[in-house]
């Protein structure tokens, strides 16, 4: 019989996380990871563009958990037992240092996601923990199912039966595995995709892939729905922050809409009426100067020339002659510019799904199932997920670690 103390189904962030710090605190269980693929930890691999941004550099709870659409509220509790800074301390420990970007994304300072997989397969190794490729879960069983009365579950993969006294679920957005769990009783949110780039055909960011505008307002016509911060204009419509935030809290309403909706840009952060009297002032002040030629507001120029022709001037208008019809439209496309979105495209590989196991089942002290005794959870398994820039790293190591604390 393959027995084990624990085990761990699922070989990426959370998995590892949890086996180790397990391993650690009792050298004298048996501790296995089941992984599916036949290498683990590829999440991890390509994040942050093949660097893996590790954590954020935000260490309050209250502001960490505002970066998280969906478990904000059952977070709050976890990030003051294990944050930001304990991330660091806990990699740095094991001779991996990081460092901070500009924009608050922590890194490992040789910028290599390899770095960050080495330390986890060395401290596996060290700590005697069981890696186990190729190993599909099939099926989970209760001990209420079976006569095997020593342990608390069954599990079947294709290579045959394991029994443990406690398992951990850190598969991430796996839809076979939520299957499983609602077969013992768990409800599943579900799934959606959450970070994504929206898709928009328009002749004012058609042939300027490549621009970015550094701090915008977007919101989702209507709806509630807002967020701000650099744009990027693609190939193939928009993305950067203030796009995958949007996606990320509108992740449930937009997939409502087929992701068909009409966006709203304020690409200057100034009202309507105010940007209307700053362009009156600048008709005075750059009279003679052709509007084209002269980009305001901090826009980048190729922009800033498309919503020029947007608002129906040629290259050669000159201040002092536009008229009021023409300021007004300028006004608007600067303010209020409606981009038509039509479909979505996946944000690099670091594909983040909206969904999981419902977060009222869940005791956030420990991640345990409220369901059943010794069956926890880590990471994306669980209906929580968070913007890009770390949080959904934070998010795994946070669960793995009061996991392995509880166990």
């Amino acid at each position: 019989m393959n027995v084990k103390d624990i085990i761990i189904i699922g070989g990426g962030a959370a998995g590892f996380f949890a086996a180790i710090n397990i391993a650690e605190r009792h050298p004298n269980l048996k501790v296995a990871i089941l992984e599916r693929g036949k290498e683990g930890l590829q999440k991890v691999k390509v994040s942050g563009g093949g660097r893996c941004n590790v954590t954020h550099a935000e260490f309050v709870p209250s502001e960490l958990v505002l970066n998280y659409p969906r478990g904000e509220k059952e977070l709050l509790g976890p990030f003051h037992q294990f944050m930001t800074g304990d991330t660091i301390e806990w990699f740095e420990k094991r001779g991996v240092m990081l460092k901070i970007e500009d924009d608050g994304r922590m890194f490992p300072i040789t910028d290599s996601s390899q770095t960050i997989i080495d330390c986890f397969l060395n401290e596996a190794k060290k700590h005697k923990v069981e890696v186990l490729y190729n190993e599909s879960v099939k099926q989970i069983a209760l001990r209420d199912d079976t006569n095997d009365v020593d342990h608390h579950f069954k599990v079947e993969t294709q290579s045959g039966l394991f029994y443990c006294n406690k398992l951990v679920i850190a598969t991430g957005s796996n839809p076979k595995i939520w299957k499983l769990l609602e077969g013992l009783g768990h409800s599943i949110s579900p799934a959606v995709p959450s970070l994504f780039t929206f898709n928009i055909k328009d002749d004012r960011i058609k042939d300027i892939p490549g621009v970015v505008a550094q701090n915008v307002e977007v919101k989702v016509v209507g709806s509630e729905l807002f967020s701000e911060g650099p744009l990027l204009i693609t190939h193939v419509g928009m993305s950067a922050p203030a796009i995958l935030k949007l996606s990320a809290y509108g992740a449930i309403e937009l997939a409502k809409r087929d992701y068909k909706f009409e966006i709203e840009i304020n690409f200057i952060k100034q009202s309507f009426d105010d940007c209307l009297e700053n362009l009156k002032n600048l008709k005075q002040e750059l009279a003679k100067k052709t509007v084209f030629k002269s980009a305001q507001f901090d826009l980048p120029k190729r922009l800033w020339h498309k919503l020029i022709q947007a608002s129906g001037m040629d290259q050669e208008t000159r201040w002092a002659d536009l008229n009021r019809h023409q300021l007004e439209n300028l006004s608007s496309q600067l303010t209020q510019a409606v981009f038509q979105v039509d479909g979505k495209s996946t944000f690099k590989e670091e594909f983040v799904t909206a969904g999981g196991v419902e977060l009222k089942e869940v005791n956030f002290k420990t991640f345990e199932s409220k369901l059943h005794k010794n069956l926890y959870f880590a990471g994306e398994v669980i209906n929580v997920d968070a913007v890009t820039g770390g949080f959904n790293f934070q998010n795994a190591w946070t669960g793995a670690y009061l996991v392995s604390k509880a166990i």
